[in-house]
C-alpha cells in the first residue's frame, strides 16, 4: 500500500513541478525586467561616508560597467533617466550594466544634514568611488559625467586610471573658480535665489529667457525639494573646493575621452578650453546645436548614437547598426580632424552620402557641430 501511494505521489507531481518551473522562469524574467526599469537600490560604506548607488541591469563583469555621476541640482534620476531610457539607448543597456552614484545626500528621499555639517570636497567625494566598484566587484568602468560630476569623474580617472576603459564628460569645467567667478557668484548670490543660480548652471540664456519646459520642471523641482540644505552644501563644495586639474598633453586621461557641450551652454568655453589640452589621439570633441545646458536632456538620439559610435571604437558592440544614422538624409556634421597632435584639415560630410560609417573613433579629436 505504501508502495502504490508513493507511485501515485510521484504521478500527480509531476505536472505540479512543470508548473512550478515556468513560475519561476517568469518570475526571474519579471524580476530582471524590473532590475532593468527601475534599478537596485544600495547604500555602500565608503571610507568617506555612505553613498546612494542604483545599479540597472545584470551584474556581469565580463564587461565594465557604465558609471554615471550627475550635477549639481539634479540627482542620477533627473539627470539620466531620459538619455538611458530613450528608445534607441536599449541596445547599450542591455549590454552593459549601470551603476548611478548619487552624491552624498542629494538622492530623493535623502536626510536633511544637520546645521554646520561639514560636506565632503570635490576630491573626497572622488575617494569615495572605487569602494563603490569594489562593492559591486567591477574592476572597470565606463564614467559618464555632467558637470560636477564630470570632474569628479576625471579626478577618480586622474587618481585610478586602470579603473576607467573610457570617460564622457558633458559640460566639463577643469578649473578653479577664478576671481572672476567668485565675484558673480557674490552679485548672483544677492539679486537672485537659490534656485535661480542652480537654473544659470545647468541651463543656457537662452532657454532661461524662454522660460522652455525643462527649466520650468526642474525651478519646480528644486524649489520644493526636501533636502534643498543639501543641494546648497553640494553647490558650494563645488565652488569652493574645486581645484585646476592641471591637464596637459603630458599629464592626461590615459583611455579615450569623448567631450560633450551644447553650442550654447554655460561651460562651453571650458569644455573647449578643455580639449585643447587633452590627447588629440584619444578625444572626441561634440559640440552639439540646439541643445541647450543639458543634451542629454533635450537632445538624447544625438548624444545616444554618438556615445554607440564612442564604445565601437573601444571596441565593444561592433555589430551595433547605427538606425537612425541609416534612417538620415539630411543631418550633416561639421568636422576639423587633429591628426598625430596638429589640425591638418576641415570639411563638411553629410550622414546620409557617408551611409553612417563614419565613427569620431577615439584614435582622433573631432570637433561636431550637429
Amino acid at each position: 500500500m505504501t508502495s502504490e501511494m508513493q507511485e501515485i505521489a510521484i504521478t500527480e507531481d509531476k505536472p505540479l513541478l512543470t508548473g512550478q518551473a515556468d513560475i519561476t522562469k517568469d518570475a526571474a524574467e519579471l524580476a530582471a525586467r524590473i532590475l532593468l526599469d527601475q534599478g537596485q537600490e544600495h547604500s555602500v560604506e565608503t571610507p568617506h561616508g555612505v553613498l546612494h548607488v542604483t545599479l540597472h541591469g545584470s551584474r556581469t563583469t565580463r564587461r565594465p560597467a557604465i558609471l554615471t555621476f550627475h550635477d549639481v541640482g539634479l540627482e542620477s534620476k533627473s539627470c539620466f533617466s531620459p538619455l538611458f531610457k530613450f528608445e534607441e539607448m536599449q541596445e547599450i543597456v542591455k549590454n552593459f550594466t549601470l551603476i548611478h552614484i548619487d552624491a552624498p545626500g542629494q538622492e530623493e528621499g535623502a536626510a536633511t544634514y544637520p546645521p554646520g555639517y561639514q560636506y565632503p570636497s570635490m576630491e573626497t567625494i572622488a575617494e569615495m568611488i572605487p569602494a563603490v566598484l569594489q562593492f559591486f566587484n567591477f574592476r572597470s568602468v565606463i564614467g559618464v559625467g555632467v558637470g560636477a560630476g564630470a570632474y569628479i569623474l576625471s579626478k577618480f580617472t586622474l587618481a585610478n586610471p586602470d579603473s576607467v576603459e573610457g570617460l564622457v564628460l558633458i559640460n566639463i569645467d577643469t578649473n578653479a573658480r577664478g576671481w572672476m567667478d567668485w565675484a558673480a557668484q557674490k552679485l548672483s548670490s544677492v539679486t537672485s535665489t537659490f534656485t535661480e543660480q542652480i537654473l544659470s548652471h545647468l541651463f543656457s540664456q537662452e532657454e532661461l529667457s524662454a522660460n522652455t519646459e525643462a527649466v520650468q520642471c526642474n525651478r519646480e523641482r528644486i524649489s520644493k525639494a526636501p533636502n534643498l540644505a543639501n543641494i546648497e552644501l553640494f553647490w558650494k563644495t563645488y565652488n569652493n573646493s574645486r581645484r585646476d586639474l592641471n591637464l596637459d598633453r603630458n599629464n592626461t586621461f590615459k583611455c579615450p575621452v569623448m567631450l560633450v557641450v551644447g553650442d550654447s551652454a554655460p561651460y562651453e568655453e571650458a569644455a573647449v578650453e578643455c580639449n585643447s589640452k587633452l590627447d588629440p589621439t584619444t578625444t572626441s570633441f561634440l559640440k552639439m546645436a540646439d541643445a541647450g545646458g543639458l543634451p542629454q536632456l533635450t537632445q538624447p538620439a544625438k548624444l545616444t548614437e554618438a556615445f554607440k559610435y564612442f564604445i565601437q571604437g573601444m571596441g565593444y558592440m561592433a555589430s551595433s547598426c547605427m538606425t537612425r544614422l541609416s534612417r538620415s538624409r539630411t543631418a550633416s556634421l561639421s568636422s576639423s580632424y587633429s591628426m598625430d597632435g596638429s589640425r591638418s584639415r576641415s570639411r563638411t560630410l553629410s550622414q546620409g552620402s557617408q551611409g553612417g560609417q563614419m565613427p569620431p573613433s577615439p584614435s582622433q579629436t573631432m570637433e561636431v557641430s550637429c
